[in-house]
């Protein structure tokens, strides 16, 4: 019965560890200048990425980012999306707290096949970026003619 406690004393423990760990991180990003909620994440933007079979497609949160402020590099089979998060506070505003802050950042991912990089398409619309890539021809499969 008594290890039966020190089991739950235990897992116990490791919660309370999880909890000072992730606050630890959010300290140390902070301690770099990046936003605490950026820091929460790890990544920044948050982006998803599927295989549609022919093409390759990458949605992104950008809440906040113009398009003016945004860039995106793609060489074969490597992304990279960069830019600014600009906050601006409106002329005679009085600020009486700032949690927004403006900042910069990059991510980048290699892709599982590379793309045809002139076919990209990319669109910014409600804070989400989508890009468009269709496979490079040489990343299809290709039927081979048995002979």
């Amino acid at each position: 019965m008594v290890s039966g406690w020190d089991d739950l004393n235990r897992m116990f423990e490791a919660f309370l560890m999880k909890g000072r760990l992730d606050e630890f991180y959010r300290d140390l990003g902070r301690s770099f200048g990046m936003p605490a909620e950026l820091a929460a994440y790890g990544h920044f933007p948050r982006l998803n990425l599927a295989d549609l079979g022919e093409s390759l497609e990458v949605v992104a949160e950008l809440p906040g980012v113009k398009k003016e402020h945004l860039q995106v590099k793609i060489l074969g089979n490597y992304l990279e999306i960069s830019g600014s998060l600009d906050i601006e506070t409106p002329e005679l505003y009085k600020l009486h707290r700032r949690e927004r802050k403006t900042t910069q950042f990059s991510r980048s991912l290699t892709l599982p096949t590379e793309v045809a990089v002139n076919k990209v398409k990319a669109t910014l619309n409600n804070g989400l970026l989508t890009l468009e890539m269709p496979k490079a021809e040489e990343a299809k499969p290709q039927q081979i003619q048995i002979n």
